[in-house]
């Protein structure tokens, strides 16, 4: 009898534990509309990442597996002004006629709705639901779902999700003329602080070749190296390292040219020597701070390069005691107004704001006869920037 007790209360607590659980597994799920809602959200979420490479097959192809769930149709295809771009569900016999069908729309603008050209009664695809993809109101492409007849609800569901869709593309687009600012941003840098500094490199070098060869090749390497790193064209990050140790080759160079007259403190803690900065973002302060320093009739300079760990960020300084300049110059040179006098300090300053934003922006402290202090701080960790 005992036993029987403790059997049955076994029974009893194992049955109390399942109806908790099933209770707790109700609450978790939710009502019908709250799971429907989070199943939405789940494929919109999934798709999201595809489109923002921009309406390519690839794109097309993966996200349209996400898409045709989250309309519920038995099959959905993504069209291009060209082409047939994507094909998902039953029906795939229908493939060919989908840019026909989406003609309308790629011409209009405007959502339709159209019979497919189909002998089996049975088929699922007799009816298109075709809307625009529109990007910057550009129809780029069209979004069909296909179903045994139409209905309000789809052709409401179908102009929503081509609706956000062309909002992902219109991301992509915007990502994509981002990228090419950047590249063209590097590309007039470049253009614009080469020709000076080679002139001078090459004749620093060539007052070498007969007095000094050893020196002379040492040099010529170094200047090899350092326009290998300026000329480079894949990626726009590198490491903090790489960034410091091109300027190191650079000042290198302009020491054999100044000689004693120019003097360099480099301070860098070495946490911070992997983080990743935006390419060619500190040698123009550099060079600006050489420019300042000697090139102006003034007999020395110290410039001081310091980069510091300030726990999330990374606080970099380049300093002279030269010359300085007019805080109005200044400005204007950040705002791209300038004369030109301060090489790429507005370049610079637009790159750090399009990846940072407006929190890290170059801070520039100067006054004339007071030298020149140019700061930015970095974030240690940041997902728009990786070094390539």
């Amino acid at each position: 009898m005992l036993l029987l007790g403790v059997v049955c209360g076994a029974l009893l607590a194992l049955l109390a534990v399942r109806v908790a659980h099933a209770l707790r597994s109700r609450r978790a799920f939710g009502t019908a509309a709250q799971r429907a809602t989070h199943a939405a959200l789940h494929e919109v979420s999934l798709a999201a990442p595809h489109l923002r490479s921009g309406l390519t097959a690839e794109a097309a192809v993966r996200s349209a597996a996400h898409l045709r769930p989250l309309l519920g149709s038995p099959a959905l295809s993504v069209v291009d002004a060209e082409a047939l771009l994507a094909w998902h569900g039953v029906g795939d016999h229908h493939a060919g006629e989908a840019l026909v069908l989406a003609a309308d729309v790629l011409s209009t603008g405007r959502s339709t709705v159209a019979r497919t050209s189909c002998a089996d009664p049975d088929c699922p695809v007799r009816a298109a639901v075709v809307a625009p993809l529109l990007v910057d109101d550009r129809v780029v492409g069209a979004l069909t779902a296909y179903a045994p007849s139409p209905t309000a609800s789809l052709v409401r569901a179908v102009s929503e999700v081509a609706r956000w869709v062309s909002s992902q593309l219109e991301l992509a687009s915007l990502d994509d003329s981002r990228a090419r600012l950047a590249q063209a941003q590097v590309q007039a840098l470049r253009a614009q602080i080469s020709p000076h500094f080679v002139y001078n490199a090459l004749t620093a070098i060539a007052s070498f070749v007969r007095t000094d060869p050893p020196r002379a090749r040492e040099l010529l390497l170094e200047f090899a190296d350092f326009t290998r790193y300026s000329s480079r064209t894949h990626g726009d990050f590198t490491t903090l390292a790489e960034e410091l140790r091109s300027i190191d080759r650079y000042l290198l160079l302009e020491r054999a040219r100044f000689g004693d007259r120019l003097q360099v403190t480099l301070q860098v803690a070495p946490e911070v020597l992997t983080v990743a900065v935006p390419y060619l973002c500190l040698q123009p302060l550099v060079e600006n701070a050489v420019k300042h320093g000697l090139e102006e009739g003034r007999g020395s300079a110290h410039i001081r390069v310091v980069a510091e760990d300030a726990g999330a960020e990374c606080c970099i300084s380049v300093e002279d005691d030269g010359a300085g300049a007019d805080p109005e110059r200044v400005r204007a040179a950040l705002l791209g107004t300038g004369d030109g006098g301060s090489i790429g300090l507005g370049n610079v300053d637009a790159r750090l704001r399009a990846v940072y934003g407006d929190d890290h922006a170059l801070v520039v402290e100067t006054a004339l006869g007071a030298g020149t202090k140019v700061s930015v701080r970095v974030p240690k960790f940041s997902t728009s920037a990786r070094a390539s």
